[in-house]
Formats: C-alpha cells, structure tokens, sequence
C-alpha cells in the first residue's frame, strides 16, 4: 500500500509499504485525511530530536473503520468515522500510575518514535480509536492538535474569574482560546500574524496582541487593570515567547509550557519565587480533551475551512511541506487526503 515517508533532512516520498495485517483486538482503519503537524515540520527540517527517522508522519487523523478484529468489543462498527489517540502508554511508569497517561515516560506518538498514519490503511489497538459522532473525516484531522490545546486549559486550572494569555495562535494554541472561552475566562490571544489574530477573536478570545508589532507589556496592564494575565499559555516553543510567559504573567499566576523550545532558555529565576509561579509543563492530551473537542466542534461553530490550509494528494505533500517550511507563520494545518478513489 501507498504511505509518505521522510527519508532525511528535507527529503519526502510516496513509498510502497507492506499491507497492514490486523490482529484479533485490533481495527483497521481506512485513513481518509491526516494532517501534517509542527511536529512533522520539523522532522522534515532536521529539528525534532524526538523522532526516529526515517518515519512515516502523521497522527492527526480522519479515518473510517474498515474491519474490526475479533476481540473488539461492540460500539466500534464498520464504515464509522473515527479519530485516533495517537499516543502509546506503558502503564508502569510514574506517570501511568498517577493516571496521566497522556505524559507516559516511554509514549511512542504516531509519526514521532513509531511510524505514522500518513499511509492507506492502518491497524490500532481498539483503545486508541476514537468515534467521531456527527463529524465528518476532514473534521476529525483537526481534532488531536486542538485536543492538545484543550488540555492544557486543564492543566492550568482555568475558571471563569482567570485572564487568561495564550501565546500563539496555531492549531493548539487556538485549542486553548476555545476552550479558556468555554470556562468563561477573559482571553488574550497573542501572535505575530494579524489574520491569525482576527480569527482567534472569533473563536473566543476578547482581546488580541500582535508581539512583534505592539508593547506587549504595556498593552497587558491596561488590558488586566495592571494585574498581568492569571494565566499564560505558552504555544509557540521558543526562546522569547518563554521569556515573555515569565516576564508577564501575574504574581501568583499559573505558566503552562507546551511548546518545546529549540534552543536553550535563560531565565531571570526571581520571578519563580517572588511571584510565587506554578509552571507547568501539559504534553499531549487525555482521552477526555478528545471527547471535549469533538463535542465543540458537532456544535457546527468552528470556522474549519478557515484552518485548513490546504488539502494535497500524496504526491503533493512534499511540496506542500517545502512551502509551509518557507512561510511557517501562514499555515494553520495542511491535510492530506487519502481516500482511495473507487
């Protein structure tokens, strides 16, 4: 069967792969749409250390259930429209034993350590398989990113009396303005792009700051009467956007890190303890963040052709891939259709 493969540095291909063989407490399912993530972004630019090349990308996914083994339980039927949990746990690790099985110390994600789901078929645990309700399978390619997202508004606790700044505005982070809008928290939406800005107004936020543009300190004292933001959400993973976390959150406030700096990061370690922060780190997403996402988006309010940036074939995803490494700052989510065509 036909997959995308990143071969090396910059180097992507359609490549013939071995059928995939179900076992009895499997699923197969027929991948229709998966999308291409940071993640997968940099890998292909030589960035991720994560990863395990080479290695087939992807674990945003929009599938149909082609045949289920034998040992599935009922609920999970032929020609449903799913989604996948695309991480692995042990449960022996500290983690697994506290219940977050989301930040398992030896997790393998689809398209990171373990090969992914940009293929034409592929068989799952039935755990990791998700039904999408009324959501079609375009729909459900945005769902892990914005689970991801969801969960970190988790993390941080967030309620109805929080100012809440979420730095960044891609897939994840415009996971987190819904969902701090949900909870009934006054919203920041921080980012460089004014388009991507404007959008996440209509998706929650009540305020918008453009970083490379504005003071962005001084516009958050008058935006939060002086206090700073209760909580910062920091999803861009870099440098100055970590730095800027610490600078501005409020005394007493909450810092949740879900994007993975680059490089290292020099911090002034005062403020942990003056303004006595809690920083928390929030990686991946529980089963439950799946279910809050899918939930949202049946309501029919999410702007999805706005997030879709493009759809390609497999033979286009490489370019697609060039492009988006060109101008990072303009994509939101780039899906690759893989339907078979009858």
């Amino acid at each position: 069967m036909k997959a995308v493969k990143i071969t090396a540095e910059r180097e992507m291909s359609v490549v013939e792969i071995e059928n995939a063989v179900l076992q009895p407490n499997e699923v197969l399912l027929r991948m229709e749409y998966v999308g291409f993530c940071g993640s997968d972004l940099s890998t292909y630019l030589g960035r991720n250390p994560m990863v395990k090349m080479p290695v087939i990308p992807g674990h945003e996914v929009g599938a149909v259930i082609e045949k289920i083994g034998d040992q599935v339980p009922e609920g999970l039927k032929e020609g449903m429209v799913v989604t996948v949990n695309p991480y692995t746990n042990c449960g022996k690790c500290a983690s697994c034993r506290n219940g977050r099985v989301n930040a398992c110390q030896h997790n393998e994600t689809l398209g990171v350590q373990r090969d992914g789901a940009m293929r034409e078929y592929l068989a799952l645990p039935w755990e990791k398989v998700i039904p999408a309700g009324l959501l079609s399978a375009r729909e459900c390619a945005l769902v892990e990113p914005m689970s991801v997202g969801f969960h970190a508004v988790s993390r941080a606790q967030v309620t109805d009396i929080d100012v809440v700044m979420v730095i960044g505005c891609g897939m994840v982070g415009m996971g987190a303005v819904v969902r701090s809008a949900q909870r009934g928290a006054t919203v920041i939406a921080a980012d460089i792009d004014d388009e991507k800005l404007a959008l996440a107004k209509r998706m929650g936020a009540s305020y918008t700051v453009n970083t490379k543009t504005e003071d962005v300190h001084t516009r958050l004292m008058e935006m939060t009467s002086g206090f700073g933001p209760d909580v910062v959400i920091e999803a861009v993973g870099s440098a100055p956007t970590y730095q800027m976390a610490i600078d501005e959150v409020a005394f007493t406030g909450r810092v949740i890190c879900i994007g993975y700096a680059k490089t290292e990061v020099t911090f002034q370690t005062k403020y942990f303890v003056q303004k006595e922060l809690d920083i928390r780190g929030s990686r991946n997403a529980q089963p439950s963040d799946f279910r809050a996402v899918i939930h949202y988006m049946e309501k029919g309010t999410c702007p999805i052709d706005e997030l879709i940036s493009k759809v390609v074939t497999p033979e286009d995803a490489h370019a697609a891939m060039q492009e988006w490494a060109a101008n990072p700052g303009k994509v939101f989510r780039i899906l690759v259709r893989l339907k078979i065509e009858n």
